[in-house]
């Protein structure tokens, strides 16, 4: 009855009155969106009451807003419930697996859609980021908080999500954080509701079809803040190839040439039928989840034997390795195992980070994080994993240190690191 019910719902939210002979992407990007809705609804519902929501008592429990946003040419087309589940459940789940409960979102939602009075063309950007005119991000994120202005108290909450009823064809980008991002990084305060109200926090955009990976990845860059003029948690994806001409996929998993499809910051998924994979352990330390206890910091020049567990698993009782070389530069070592979230990932193995703090965003050839893979032939770093049995061993370019994996116990790997 409940998977009925589930799907029933979903038909009424679609309003599947016909299927298309030659569905486009919008529709196969519809479908998968709601499909993906209401299987994990279904889960987590019979998993029971408060599945994947164990608290702690240092817990951080932030507060957003989701203003539901149409457009007099457009027609919302996912009930409200379901937007609900999306944000509340399925979003603060992941979240809190993430930051090993060290943080939770709880997430209202407008009572209603608030129609805009121009229609969604007004608002139209452009797919590429580098291309976005950003007059009308501001104008969209201005328009709607003056509609939902009577109805919201904003002061009660940390940031601000427009859910959108137009689709990715209609709006021409599945999601986007409007600050720190779009409108810059100072832009903490700038905005306010016609009645006065300040925004805290920041402002991200989805479609309604936007993929659970999305919905983190643009909530995280307001999380992460900004500091020094700096997000502390920036898109890893490569800016200048994502401009580049071409099949709006394609050409984006091309500019992941950075950290691949090992961090939601980077790819917001793998496959779209499945949940995003975990988060790498740069983002992890920018976010502030990983306990300092958890991190060993090994010296170029020392000898050191370890035993690396699982990044997901916050029982590991060392989850990453720093190897710092400068003040701003150092490598991370980190294990990536099919648990969790992890299981979307395409491979398993020990990961090789190198990280530059003096980059602040992915531009002109430059990243703040890079994978170095074990196997640099395979494409879209597909083949970043060291592993056991393949190739187990790394000398730093500039023979620093040497990283070797000697065994594995169970999801966890003994290395060695000399000079």
């Amino acid at each position: 009855m409940l998977i009925q019910n589930s799907l029933s719902s979903v038909a009424a939210a679609f309003k599947l009155t016909y299927m298309p002979s030659k569905p486009g992407i919008d529709f196969v990007l519809t479908i998968l969106s709601l499909a993906w809705m209401v299987i994990h609804s279904v889960a987590f519902a019979a998993a029971g009451p408060g599945a994947g929501e164990s608290r702690s008592a240092t817990q951080q429990t932030i507060k957003g807003i989701v203003i539901l946003v149409d457009f007099p040419d457009t027609e919302s087309e996912v009930a409200r419930s379901l937007i609900e589940t999306r944000f509340s459940r399925h979003l603060n789940a992941y979240l809190m697996q993430m930051s090993f409960n060290k943080v939770s979102l709880q997430i209202d939602v407008t009572k209603r859609w608030h129609t805009l009075k121009e229609p969604v063309t007004r608002y139209r950007i452009s797919s590429r980021n580098l291309e976005v005119d950003k007059s009308r991000v501001r104008k969209l994120i201005e328009d709607a908080l003056e509609a939902a202005d009577k109805e919201v108290d904003f002061s009660n909450y940390a940031f601000t999500v427009l859910f959108l009823g137009a689709k990715l064809k209609d709006y021409g980008m599945i999601g986007l954080c409007g600050y720190p991002g779009m409108l810059g990084w100072g832009a903490e305060g700038a905005l306010k509701t016609p009645s006065g109200q300040a925004i805290k926090g920041g402002v991200a955009i989805f479609s309604f079809q936007a993929h659970l990976g999305t919905l983190f990845h643009d909530i995280a860059h307001i999380l992460g803040g900004v500091q020094q003029g700096r997000r502390m948690v920036p898109c890893l994806y490569d800016h200048d190839l994502q401009a580049k001409p071409g099949p709006m996929r394609e050409t984006f998993v091309n500019a992941t040439i950075n950290m691949g499809f090992w961090d939601p910051m980077s790819c917001h998924f793998y496959k779209r039928n499945l949940p995003p994979p975990g988060v790498s352990s740069w983002t992890r330390l920018r976010l502030n989840w990983i306990d300092p206890s958890k991190i060993k910091v090994v010296r170029p020049g020392e000898r050191v034997e370890l035993v690396l567990g699982p990044l997901e698993d916050a029982a590991s009782q060392i989850q990453v390795v720093k190897i710092p070389i400068t003040e701003s530069t150092y490598y991370l070592i980190e294990n990536r195992q099919p648990i969790g979230f992890d299981r979307n990932l395409p491979g398993h193995g020990v990961l090789i980070l190198f990280a530059d703090d003096r980059v602040a965003e992915c531009r002109h050839g430059k990243a703040p994080v890079r994978l170095i893979p074990a196997h640099p032939t395979v494409p879209h770093l597909e083949g970043a994993a060291f592993d056991i049995g393949g190739i187990d061993h790394f000398e730093e370019k500039e023979k620093r240190f040497r990283m070797r994996l000697t065994g594995k116990l169970g999801g966890s790997y003994r290395i060695l690191i000399t000079p």
